[in-house]
């Protein structure tokens, strides 16, 4: 992973961020970019679904200076922006209002919208009853802020890096309600991996991906085509600072799915849209560095046993921590056999069919990478439980079983959580999410999912109306 120079990306909280220099960096946009007319801010749901307001550029410095009322609730939305009632957000609290704080270092122009347009990140906290406010704890941004802070008191860093993988659709479905992929070269339905064809079939809408990363300050790396018809990889260099790589690949997704537009397609991000070819991931790659930023997983002996250490902790928490990695209904077509995806607990030396691979590389490369999530989940979360697991294994001491070689597919490793039903239980009544995130958290996140269950339960599929009818 190659290194970026880019700042450590603090957190903004009432009681450490000074109004003077929250509203310097506004200024210094205005200085850069010109008067927007309007300001986007982006406050990245439970599912991180984008959720927000405009606000006239002439108004916009009321961002810093004020905060961005929006309500609580918001993070008892189920996918679909509804209510989940069983949340107890809603009616029963009064639908009180949170205070948003604008997140340093996402202020960033809109190259891809059609009028001058800034964004901004926004993060959530609530009233204080002592005074002031605090993060509010149903805010994923704030968990993965809580597993950076448990391993910064042993001395560790997290450096992380994202791999996004996404399809190319045609702007209208097909007539079954099917997603249609472009075929970049002669209208074939084929892998074509990697092949440069693929690349330079699409190059305008990937150059332009590019240089508006390169405007948007995000560290993007190597972009490839992947494993079907119109599906591609967009990399990010690895950041030393957890908070600002999760939020790199919010961002980067909101870009891609921008760019594409702008040339009259959709940027799918779905981790399984076609049955015959390869799902989307999001894979991670994450080293833990010292106090000096060395890696520590570099550190001879010893960095060896952290490594394994973390590895064993990253196993014995899948099940538990699966939701996070596969949140949704459709992620669990993507984890079968043969698929590019993992379907065991499991790890090895650079194996792709495990679940956590050990990538070739100098020991100051030396690093885990996580190849469970699908493209859609949360990449704050994703990364929430990652990090979690990683601590779990290195405070207990947790050795993993032996490196797998070959195809994980054929082994006697148990498997990952092969349906949402079967994730959700294993969430919901879990002791290491209750004590790493909380049981309130846990009870919301709970109850949301099997909201959303429910209702994928609830429908009748055309295969069945063909059978039966």
């Amino acid at each position: 992973m190659p290194s970026t120079e880019a700042a450590p990306h603090a957190e903004i909280s009432a009681t450490t961020a000074s109004a003077g220099a929250a509203t310097a960096e506004f200024a210094d946009h205005l200085a850069r970019e010109g008067a927007p007319e309007i300001v986007e801010v982006l406050l990245p749901d439970t599912h991180g679904v984008l959720r927000g307001k405009w606000i006239p550029g002439g108004a916009a410095q009321k961002i810093w200076t004020d905060g961005v009322a929006i309500p609580l609730s918001i993070f008892g939305l189920d996918i679909w922006g509804r209510e989940v009632m069983e949340t107890g957000l809603h009616m029963e609290t009064g639908d009180r209002d949170g205070l948003c704080r604008p997140v340093p270092g996402t202020l960033k122009p809109v190259p891809w919208a059609p009028r001058r347009s800034a964004q901004v990140m926004i993060t959530m906290n609530e009233p204080d009853p002592r005074g002031g406010e605090r993060p509010w704890e149903l805010d994923p941004r704030h968990k993965l802020a809580r597993q950076v802070e448990r391993l910064a008191a042993l001395g560790l860093y997290p450096c992380v890096a994202f791999e996004l993988e996404f399809y190319l659709l045609k702007q209208q479905a097909g007539p079954d309600g099917a997603p249609e992929p472009v075929f970049p070269a002669r209208g074939l339905a084929r892998q074509n991996m990697y092949a440069m064809s693929d690349l330079d079939a699409y190059a305008a809408l990937l150059h332009e991906v590019r240089e508006a990363a390169r405007i948007q300050g995000l560290p993007t790396d190597t972009v490839i085509s992947e494993a079907a018809p119109g599906q591609y990889e967009v990399n990010l260099y690895h950041r030393r600072d957890a908070m600002a790589a999760a939020d790199d690949a919010i961002l980067l997704r909101r870009l891609i799915d921008g760019v594409a537009r702008k040339h009259g397609l959709r940027a799918s991000f779905m981790a399984k849209p076609l049955l015959d070819f390869a799902g989307s991931g999001m894979h991670v790659h994450v080293s833990l560095t010292d106090g000096a930023g060395d890696n520590a997983f570099g550190a001879g002996e010893a960095g060896e046993k952290l490594l394994r250490n973390a590895a064993a902790g990253m196993l014995a928490t899948m099940a538990d921590t699966c939701m996070f990695y596969v949140p949704g209904y459709n992620g669990y077509r993507r984890l079968v056999p043969g698929s590019y995806a993992p379907t065991s607990v499991s790890w090895g030396y650079d194996n792709r069919n495990v679940a956590v691979r050990v990538p070739n590389g100098p020991p100051k490369a030396r690093r885990l990478e996580h190849r469970i999530a699908g493209a859609d989940a949360h990449p704050h979360l994703v990364l929430a439980g990652i990090l979690a697991g990683m601590l779990e294994g290195i405070e207990r001491g947790l050795e993993p079983p032996a490196p797998l070689t070959g195809n994980a597919d054929d082994v006697s490793a148990p498997r990952l959580s092969h349906s949402m039903h079967d994730a959700i239980r294993n969430f919901a009544g879990s002791s290491f999410i209750a004590d790493a995130f909380g049981t309130t958290w846990q009870q919301v996140y709970a109850v949301m999912k099997e909201a959303e269950l429910a209702a994928f339960e609830g429908r009748i599929n055309p295969l069945e109306y063909e059978t039966y009818l």
